[in-house]
């Protein structure tokens, strides 16, 4: 039996963050890996104890850290289902040599229609309007619609982005689209680019910010009170990337002071926030908070599972696909 095809000894640590209630298919993960036990749930204290023996980890947001993969010399190759790697310990797995690969472009339709919904929502206070209606101020307003709120077109506004890879050039399409012209930001810790604005320059300009850059040290809390008070008083902002680029209680003060327009945050920096956030306030207004649900159409979902069994069968193979380490 050869090494493509002998029986591996795998495991998905958190198969139900992307399979909710068994609504995907995963007959090609099996199909790549016969000997698959998918579990549904693995507390994070439980890690290393699961998974010790295993040739394979596919997993999703559960940490995989130095002390972990140390342990587990078994561990030929962690899948990750998901773009980001800041949960697992790169150079520790490149040392201990264990391959590890993500996935790229799987769910970018799905994050730029979140992007434009909530864009939209604010911007055309659909739930605003809608709560009027239902408290029946359309029935006593006397003629035939209602003006409260102030809607503003988008054509002719500036987005600005920061993280220009497949996610942010895919918002940008989509949004000029509807009019908008698209600024590009120099990300943060990252060569600059001919074009592009740094972060400093670009904020001033533009009438929403979107945010499409993996967390690292240079991006971690690179959106904070001082660059909030740089943005228009009419700007919004929306983070489908991670919840720590941003500083959430300056952000919730800017919105409570009317010094930004709107925000639109699917992410938060603890996930689920079991110790709470400034974001969850119920007097914050203009925000949409969401729970890190972007990425999660249910074709994005089943692509997911499909390109991390490709990962895996191009590995067995000898082949480097989504490579990371």
């Amino acid at each position: 039996m050869s090494a493509a095809t002998a029986p591996m000894h795998s495991l998905f640590l958190d198969y139900a963050t992307v399979s909710f209630d068994d609504d995907l298919d995963p007959a090609a993960l099996r199909r790549a890996l016969p000997q698959l036990e998918l579990r549904a749930h693995t507390a994070q204290g439980d890690v290393a104890g699961v998974i010790a023996g295993a040739e394979v980890v596919l997993v999703n947001k559960l940490r995989l850290s130095r002390e972990i993969i140390e342990r587990t010399p078994s561990l030929k190759l962690i899948a990750l289902a998901a773009t980001g790697t800041n949960n697992v310990d790169l150079d520790a797995a490149r040392e201990r040599g264990v391959a590890v690969c993500n996935l790229r472009d799987y769910c970018t339709a799905s994050v730029v229609q979140q992007v434009l919904g909530t864009l939209l929502l604010l911007t055309q206070k659909l739930r605003e309007y809608d709560a009027l209606v239902r408290a029946g101020a359309w029935g006593r307003g006397g003629q035939f619609c209602l003006l409260d709120y102030p809607i503003r077109e988008l054509t002719g506004r500036r987005l600005g982005i920061v993280g220009y890879g497949t996610l942010g050039k895919g918002v940008a399409h989509a949004a000029r689209a509807l009019g908008l012209e698209v600024l590009v930001a120099n990300r943060p810790g990252g060569t600059p680019q001919p074009g592009r604005f740094d972060l400093d320059e670009l904020l001033p300009q533009v009438d929403v910010l979107s945010l499409h850059c993996p967390l690292t040290p240079a991006t971690r809390g690179m959106i904070g009170a001082r660059e909030l008070a740089r943005m228009k008083r009419d700007a919004v902002l929306i983070n489908t990337a991670r919840g720590a680029l941003v500083d959430s209680e300056a952000l919730a003060d800017a919105l409570r002071a009317g010094r930004l327009g709107g925000a639109a945050i699917d992410v938060l920096p603890q996930e689920p926030p079991v110790d709470g956030n400034p974001l969850l306030a119920d007097d914050i207004p203009n925000l949409i908070v969401t729970p890190h649900v972007a990425w999660a159409a249910r074709e994005a979902r089943q692509r997911c599972l499909d390109e991390m069994a490709a990962n895996v069968e191009d590995f067995r193979r000898g082949g480097h696909r989504n490579r990371v380490v």
